[in-house]
């Protein structure tokens, strides 16, 4: 018997749209994602001027530049050790190319070494309706093996998204929650940092938002947010003259900008 022409036709027609729901996943994008960039999941302490090299505190006429940079430095030394690993393998990412899994997914898989530890670092992504979900799978031999140590979602342009960090294999709980989004035509960006638990002296809570908007006379403005005593930080700066200003009632004792210059000398504010 023959076989009715209209049913092989739409035969053919499933096989196809299986194939191409195979390649491009359910959201019709062809290709691997772009991993967002680095700026949306490191902190960038260093970028503070000064934080660049080891920070001498002069006091007397460099005492404004002296409490910013000790406020950066102070969170820096909390987070940057409990986020070594993860951010590692996260800018390692960069540097391999993904393939394409049976489902439709995509896979980074490569190994990163973190003072003198090699880490085993699979990063997953996978199209969902507008975006991508991404993940981060490591292991270390010999003590823990595939750990979700942080996942989060973007669109598909990669303008607005956020990440969740673990806070270790040892203690499994979401230790940092990052909310980002980019301008990428003017190449701004804007990145905040949730303590989700405490952390050292950070209370859950606690949290640094950052903007970087190519403004004048100061590109960067952070807000330091100390749950714990309740007080804000904020510093602006020019990553361009590396003069800045910083204001903090706690510690100043009003709410006036405290400024200085690109010799990081105490001047009067414009």
């Amino acid at each position: 018997m023959k076989r009715p022409r209209g049913r092989t036709l739409l035969h053919l027609l499933l096989v196809l749209v299986i194939s191409l729901l195979t390649v491009t996943g359910c959201s019709g994008v062809s290709g691997a994602p772009t991993i967002p960039p680095v700026e949306t999941f490191v902190i960038p302490f260093e970028e503070f001027p000064g934080m660049g090299g080891l920070i001498t505190l002069a006091g007397g006429n460099q005492s404004n530049w002296d409490y910013a940079a000790s406020t950066v430095f102070f969170w820096g030394a909390i987070l940057i050790t409990k986020l070594a690993v993860p951010v590692a393998a996260f800018c390692e990412s960069f540097q391999h190319t993904p393939v394409q899994q049976p489902d439709g997914s995509w896979l980074w898989s490569y190994s990163v070494n973190v003072s003198g530890s090699v880490y085993t670092a699979e990063l997953h992504a996978q199209f969902i309706t507008e975006g991508v979900r991404w993940s981060m799978n490591l292991s270390k031999e010999l003590e823990y093996e595939d750990f979700p140590w942080y996942y989060g979602e973007c669109d598909l342009p990669a303008t607005e998204g956020f990440w969740i960090l673990k806070d270790s294999p040892a203690n499994p709980t979401d230790l940092l929650g990052i909310n980002w989004s980019r301008n990428i035509s003017a190449g701004t960006y804007a990145v905040k940092f949730t303590n989700m638990i405490a952390v050292g002296n950070l209370s859950a809570g606690c949290y640094i938002d950052t903007q970087y908007t190519k403004g004048t006379p100061y590109d960067h403005i952070w807000d330091l947010y100390n749950k714990g005593v309740d007080n804000h930080t904020y510093i602006e700066w020019s990553s361009t003259t590396g003069a800045g200003r910083v204001k903090d009632f706690q510690h100043f004792g009003n709410n006036d900008w405290h400024c200085w210059d690109s010799a990081r000398n105490n001047v009067t504010c414009p």
